[in-house]
């Protein structure tokens, strides 16, 4: 099952030593979203990343980013619905309804749906689907290995995300909420959390 980490909004000190540690502890895929910030940083995170793991990394902003940096791909959403003309790579998108889905999936190398359960990083943002649906659209086929999972996943609901038919998962609160980017510097916890994510999806 893929394990995808999306980045908290704000850039933060100790990000890139964090992001490093992680994809060498196995992280299959990182989405780099910073909304409502300057190109400047993000280009300055990943002259800091590893090379080797930059074909890793996809970009919800500045696509111009993933030729520059020989990222893996760029994500569609709602600040930025398409993609620039001509593009022929990677690319990914974000849904919220079933409807949505079934239509535009084929389009994408994998999508994302949401709100799965309850966010943990946005306390309004609560489950749009209730699990009979999710299990329905399993059945249909419409929730497959190209829909990864995002909202609310934690290590305690991954295999249940697995049973659904699910390709994967996408983590934000679960485990960016242990570690405060303001105040700490010891990222063990983060890393250790990581671990025990990874070994669920497995």
């Amino acid at each position: 099952m893929k394990l995808i980490i999306l980045t908290p909004p704000d850039f933060f000190v100790e990000e890139d030593k964090i992001l490093s540690a992680l994809f060498e502890e196995g992280l299959d895929l990182l989405h780099l979203r910073k909304p409502g910030t300057e190109p400047v940083y993000s280009e300055r995170l990943l002259t800091l990343l590893p090379e080797s793991h930059l074909n890793q990394i996809v970009v919800h902003d500045h696509f111009y980013l993933k030729e520059e940096f020989s990222l893996r791909g760029i994500h569609l959403n709602s600040r930025n619905p398409a993609p620039p003309l001509g593009y022929k790579g990677h690319l990914s998108k974000s849904f919220h309804n079933m409807d949505d889905l079934k239509a535009e999936k084929k389009n994408f190398n994998y999508v994302f749906l949401s709100p799965i359960f309850d966010s943990i990083s946005k306390s309004d943002y609560t489950s749009a689907f209730e699990i009979n649906a999710l299990k329905e659209a399993a059945a249909k086929g419409i929730i497959d290995k190209k829909v990864m999972a995002l909202g609310g996943i934690t290590t305690e609901n991954i295999a249940l995300v697995k049973d659904l038919g699910f390709g994967g998962v996408v983590i934000l609160g679960d485990l960016w909420n242990r570690f405060n980017i303001h105040s700490t510097l010891d990222y063990k916890e983060l890393i250790n959390h990581f671990r025990k994510l990874r070994k669920v999806a497995d």
